[in-house]
């Protein structure tokens, strides 16, 4: 068996709070509490939650935006926790991202072409300047955009144009995994969609692996091969995406489902309301830490943490009750 591109292990990061102005003593937001999975060479695979759930921070931190407080990011092998200085940033060319704000990613003071050519500068990946011009205006035919564009501003593109240019920069050093942190979240449907197809087409060009960051199940669903749903900072059920959607095993990830658009009128599916809101990441439930929303918790939810286990091939719940949950 192949080993992976990005191996995962126990990864947290937890940030520091003060409880009070004159209080030496410190508690933590635990926005990722112990997550482990793996992404194969190639391979698309899609992380969903609700909002909080520490989607953004974990995808973060895979690439050391965020520093890790405890686990390994083992990335061909190489754990890049452990990495900092000029042995992190060689590195980085391997691994990029494209950030969900297409407004605020994009330096306002820059040229496109600068924003694109800065990491071709910084690696020396262009033996000159007409070397870099080419490879710039490559890149921006390769997302859609006219190579004449690579003199203008950010402020002169629309939304989704902007989101180009953020993958035309991710691209350029032709990285093995990209981050996608909810890349169409800010774009108009339309655009969406457009966005998607480019980064669908761009991995069969290019080969690379994507952890495609989202809360709309039916964009998971269009690029993903295997599907995280993370909740309060970990990971509750994870899967082939099509066979996790029609048969979700873990309470939450039923009430997610539900709650995503149908296009049929006439559909019958029913929708799970979930009671409460969602824990305090500094103060988390004890046991299940879904346990307070959860419409089947029993006693021991409420005392012991359920471990991530293997129910069917492939298919990972972390529930005890994932062979009564089954959906009808």
């Amino acid at each position: 068996m192949n080993e992976p591109l990005l191996a995962v292990k126990s990864l947290k990061v937890h940030f520091p709070v003060n409880v009070g102005p004159f209080a030496g003593a410190k508690e933590f937001v635990r926005a990722v509490d112990g997550v482990s999975f793996t992404i194969a060479p190639g391979e698309t695979v899609g992380l969903v939650g609700e909002s909080g759930c520490g989607k953004t921070t974990l995808g973060r931190a895979i690439v050391r935006l965020v520093e890790p407080t405890d686990g390994q990011i083992l990335f061909e092998g190489e754990d890049l926790a452990r990495l900092n200085g000029s042995a992190l940033r060689a590195r980085r060319r391997k691994f990029q991202m494209i950030f969900q704000d297409p407004y605020g990613s994009l330096d306002p003071r820059a040229k496109v072409g600068n924003i694109i050519g800065e990491a071709l500068d910084i690696h020396r990946l262009t033996p000159d300047a007409a070397a870099r011009r080419q490879r710039v205006e490559s890149l921006l035919a390769d997302v859609g955009l006219d190579p004449s564009h690579a003199e203008r501003y950010p402020h002169e593109f629309s939304g989704g144009q902007r989101q180009r240019i953020g993958i035309a920069r991710a691209l350029a050093v032709e990285p093995k995994l990209i981050v996608c942190d909810e890349p169409v979240s800010a774009l108009d449907v339309s655009i969406q969609a457009q966005i998607v197809n480019l980064l669908r087409d761009l991995q069969q060009e290019h080969g690379m692996a994507y952890l495609f960051v989202a809360h709309d199940l039916a964009v998971v669903l269009h690029l993903s091969r295997r599907i995280l749903v993370m909740y309060l900072g970990r990971i509750v059920e994870a899967g082939e995406a099509r066979i996790t959607c029609r048969s979700p095993r873990h309470p939450y990830t039923q009430a997610l489902i539900s709650a995503a658009p149908v296009v049929d009128p006439d559909s019958k599916r029913r929708r799970i309301i979930l009671a409460g809101d969602v824990p305090s990441p500094i103060h988390p439930p004890g046991g299940c830490p879904f346990h307070p929303r959860c419409p089947f918790a029993v006693a021991r939810c409420k005392a012991e943490v359920p471990a991530l286990r293997e129910i069917d091939s492939g298919h990972w719940v972390a529930c005890h009750l994932a062979e009564q949950t089954a959906p009808q």
